[in-house]
């Protein structure tokens, strides 16, 4: 316990700025523009709705033998949930949807919540992120960084078929047009999927069952980019490009930060990076009888801190949803203008068409199980077998 205070308690002075300084330039936060000299309560109110997760102790072991606590080592984690949970507000409630302390507050919003209590039946807990890592090589308490987070995000999504997401994240610094559309218009489950899921939904990831999800038409989009900006250190060339992101109104914000220390960035102000920082270790929290939960340590009542964005790890993704079609073609439309019209390094690229020299594009579908919760991290086995012959086509 006192490590975990000391850790809570580090900040590099020079890094870390504390109040909003006068000025006329203007704050973007996930896609929504707010000026300090006219509405900073209403900038204030924008951060804190957004749903904030920290380390926690005290919860059940990870796997029964494990962890009961992720100080130290699943900030990254907690940033990739912060992320999803912006994409799930989204989907849901809107992204004009404010949360207000103590406010009676939509089904669907403790709903979200529930997804991510940490229990080892809610389907993007700690639990299931940190077992689902294993198939990505990562050891349990093992430190993630913001690639591995989002492919273990895009596999735990397979699951819920409540928010019933389609998941991309792209390779080699590329997004592909033609297979996000085929994705996000892949058919309806078959009958015996259908069955199968029937006996997931009552257990662990299957908690989230939802008709909706065996629905035709555009499944809504979480696009999730990982990029490496530089060597060593950021490098200058991408900052306005980066920073462009943040405006878009389809922005998730980034993961990112420096070597095993994350952060979630939802923003910025001229060169400087606003972020929630999962580094706080509070108590498990559980739902009640009724399905509410206890929100108040969900979200972060405090002023925001900022960051030089010259002092951010190259190591970042980005991160956007795109709930119908069009704003996915609105997507597209705002990088080329906006992150492509750059001729010299570029962030990274959207092409029309599926490279020739990719293996072939096959949309991500759920293994066909019939499990219950302990045994359905094993359950995936078949798909990181899948995984891993692609990586190697790919090679």
């Amino acid at each position: 316990s006192v490590l975990s205070r000391y850790e809570n308690q580090i900040t590099i002075l020079s890094d870390y700025l504390e109040e909003f300084p006068e000025t006329d330039e203007p704050v973007w936060v996930l896609g929504r523009q707010h000026h300090l000299n006219t509405d900073k309560s209403k900038l204030l109110l924008d951060i804190s709705a957004r749903l904030w997760f920290t380390y926690r102790r005290k919860f059940s072991p990870i796997g029964g033998t494990g962890p009961s606590s992720d100080a130290g080592w699943g900030c990254m984690l907690r940033c990739g949930q912060m992320m999803l949970a912006q994409a799930l507000i989204c989907r849901h409630l809107g992204r004009d949807w404010q949360w207000e302390k103590h406010k009676k507050q939509p089904e669907e919003y403790h709903r979200i919540l529930r997804c991510f209590l940490d229990r080892k039946d809610c389907c993007y807990s700690i639990h299931q992120m940190a077992q689902m890592g294993v198939g990505e090589g990562k050891s349990i308490g093992e430190w993630f960084g913001p690639n591995t987070v989002a492919q273990v995000l895009k596999k735990l999504a397979l699951f819920d078929e409540w928010n019933s997401l389609a998941v991309y994240v792209s390779m080699d610094n590329t997004v592909v047009i033609e297979d996000i559309k085929k994705m996000c218009w892949s058919p309806p489950q078959s009958s015996s999927a259908a069955h199968s899921s029937a006996h997931l939904h009552r257990s662990a990831l299957g908690r989230n069952k939802n008709t909706a999800g065996f629905c035709t038409g555009w499944k809504p989009l979480l696009l999730i980019i990982p990029l490496r900006l530089g060597i060593n250190h950021i490098n200058p060339v991408y900052i306005d490009a980066f920073k462009e992101c943040f405006k878009m109104p389809q922005s998730l914000g980034a993961l990112g930060g420096k070597p095993n220390n994350a952060y979630y960035f939802i923003g910025f102000l001229g060169n400087e990076l606003i972020y929630l920082d999962p580094h706080t270790t509070q108590s498990f929290v559980d739902s009640e009888e009724n399905g509410t939960v206890d929100d108040q340590s969900f979200h972060c009542q405090q002023a925001p801190q900022r960051m030089k964005i010259m002092n951010l790890d190259p190591s970042v993704a980005l991160g956007f949803f795109c709930k119908e079609e069009c704003d996915f073609d609105n997507w597209c439309s705002l990088v080329q203008k906006e992150i492509l019209k750059q001729q010299s390094l570029r962030m990274f690229e959207l092409v029309q068409k599926h490279p020739p020299h990719w293996p072939p594009f096959v949309p991500p579908t759920k293994p066909e199980v019939t499990t219950t919760g302990a045994e359905l991290i094993e359950s995936t086995d078949k798909l990181f077998e899948l995984e891993e012959e692609f990586e190697i086509l790919s090679v």
